[in-house]
């Protein structure tokens, strides 16, 4: 699978095109500048076929209600963060733009540990509580690749003095959850560069 990565809005919030093979892909999180990413998708020849929220905050959810409304295709994310999907204050809106925000109209929602199978391919939604209730990771075990969301970061982790945050529980669940995968996994996050499960092991303060 290729991975390109895109970063949109003002906090540069990286917006990943899983390449499915046959000109599909699946979209993770889409930030401002929707726009972009609908150029990006034409320059590929690319069609999404489904949207994976890692959590609710305007930056990773502004341009969710565009794609989704042309291609007509699913939105998945953890239950905790639904209400972000239509509350401008829960979303932190207000705190990090003035742009207009567009509702997301259509959802599904995922449990922890539950895997999507998407053209063929298995994403396991792993239910990451801290940075917000419903903050998640999506696995791709056949990859070894872990698309972490604002969860891990390289050599740190999300902020968690926002609402419904919990630094207790984000560092839990990293420590937990992630820290018990395969070391070559390769962890793509919401901002900044990859990294993989090894060097968070050997090199995050927050663990």
């Amino acid at each position: 699978m290729e991975y390109l990565s895109l970063m949109l809005g003002s906090l540069a919030t990286n917006c990943y095109l899983l390449k499915l093979g046959d000109g599909k892909c699946v979209i993770v999180d889409i930030g401002e500048g929707a726009p972009v990413l609908l150029r990006r998708l034409e320059t590929e020849k690319l069609t999404p076929c489904a949207i994976l929220l890692t959590h609710g905050h305007f930056d990773h959810i502004a341009g969710v209600e565009q794609v989704r409304e042309k291609f007509q295709i699913p939105v998945y994310l953890h239950a905790l963060d639904v209400p972000m999907l239509s509350d401008r204050n829960a979303n932190l809106a207000y705190w990090i733009s003035d742009s207009p925000f567009q509702a997301v109209q259509a959802w599904q929602t995922v449990a922890d540990g539950q895997t999507l199978t998407i053209a063929q391919k298995d994403f396991t939604l792993i239910h990451t509580p801290g940075h917000t209730p419903g903050g998640c990771c999506y696995y791709i075990a056949s990859e070894h690749v872990l698309i972490s969301g604002d969860t891990l970061f390289q050599q740190s982790i999300g902020r968690t003095d926002f609402p419904g945050g919990s630094m207790s529980d984000l560092v839990r669940a990293v420590k937990e959850k992630l820290m018990i995968l395969p070391e070559d996994t390769v962890v793509y996050p919401g901002h900044m560069g990859t990294t993989t499960i090894a060097d968070e092991k050997r090199m995050n303060p927050f663990l």
